[in-house]
């Protein structure tokens, strides 16, 4: 029986029909909150076998929830896919009670559980900024860097939860994936909408971008595996802002972004925003550190993965097609 947190999200929606079309059970917690209308809609686009969802167990619960962390019990592996992600300085408190006191929880429960194995999504967020002349492998060490976003710290500090837990005698591996493309309706799913509806500016940063697919299948691989305490980047390839809207706008039959964005002109806009957004209290629509993000430029490296793994990414051109059709039918 495989354990599954975040089950409703675009990873955890890939990973428990991956695990359905294996052959294994899976139980999966949930918010009493959460419906599942994205899950349902995302299985639809995979498959249209109501019956692959058979061995399917939903429970109830949260990872900062301690006694719903029971429902781990009897289960062999633990995939730990919940967080949150936001670039708002309002959510920090939020953002680091699920990612890494949730986190805590989780590691602290599969210990108690004496489960079998365990997989912590992590992000390359967690890993650091960019490396002069060369790329960013699972090696990079993490310096003490003031411009680190609060997500980043959320996320660096998670993994240490579960390096602890590593110490304490927990069998785990440790995922860190750069941006992910695949159906739902955030995260990736935000730079759609923004072309969708029509997006001018584009910057000359750079980052690793990476099909949801590949990330589930590299932790599973992971979990049938005899490897333990380490870490994979799970990174397609590394792409321009400007290659990503140009790719997308083209599948969504919209006018690719022309206008380059000056450094300067984000700063104004950012400063705007935060302005507007404690006025209305609304969420902003660029923030300090998305700013900072969209100028970095951060190479990736997935030759861990590709030589131990032996595994195959997928195009990112092909998501981007993939992911497009899955967003012009929702």
């Amino acid at each position: 029986m495989n354990f599954v947190t975040g089950g409703t999200g675009i990873l955890g929606s890939r990973l428990i029909y991956d695990l359905l079309l294996s052959g294994e059970k899976v139980r999966a917690l949930k918010r009493k909150e959460s419906n599942l209308n994205q899950f349902n809609s995302i299985i639809r686009f995979y498959t249209g076998d109501k019956n692959i969802l058979n061995n399917l167990e939903w429970v109830e619960g949260d990872i900062n929830d301690i006694s719903s962390l029971e429902a781990m019990n009897g289960c062999d592996y633990v995939y730990h896919c919940a967080a949150t992600v936001s670039f708002a300085k309002n959510d920090k408190e939020k953002m680091f009670k699920i990612n890494v006191e949730g986190t805590k929880n989780v590691v602290n429960t599969a210990l108690k559980a004496n489960i079998k194995k365990f997989c912590h999504v992590s992000s390359t967020a967690a890993l650091g900024g960019s490396v002069i002349n060369g790329v960013i492998t699972e090696e990079e060490l993490w310096g003490n860097d003031a411009k680190r976003s609060n997500y980043a710290v959320s996320k660096k500090l998670a993994e240490l939860e579960v390096w602890r837990g590593i110490e304490e005698g927990l069998n785990a591996v440790i995922v860190n994936p750069s941006v992910i493309i695949g159906p739902g309706d955030k995260s990736s799913a935000t730079i759609f909408t923004k072309i969708q509806k029509g997006l001018s500016f584009y910057t000359h940063g750079i980052n690793g971008y990476v099909d949801v697919r590949d990330v589930s299948n590299v932790m599973i691989k992971l979990m049938r595996s005899e490897i333990s305490k380490e870490r994979f980047l799970v990174i397609s390839e590394n792409l321009s802002f400007k290659e990503i809207f140009d790719c997308i706008a083209e599948h969504l039959h919209k006018k690719a972004p022309g206008i380059e964005a000056k450094k300067w002109m984000t700063e104004i806009i950012w400063r705007l925003e935060a302005l507007r957004s404690g006025i209305f209290n609304s969420p902003a629509f660029i923030t300090k550190e998305t700013s900072a993000t969209a100028f970095s430029n951060c190479y990736y490296s997935n030759e861990k993965a590709k030589s131990v793994l032996k595994h195959d990414f997928i195009p990112i051109k092909t998501s981007i097609k993939e992911m497009s059709r899955f967003y012009r039918q929702h």
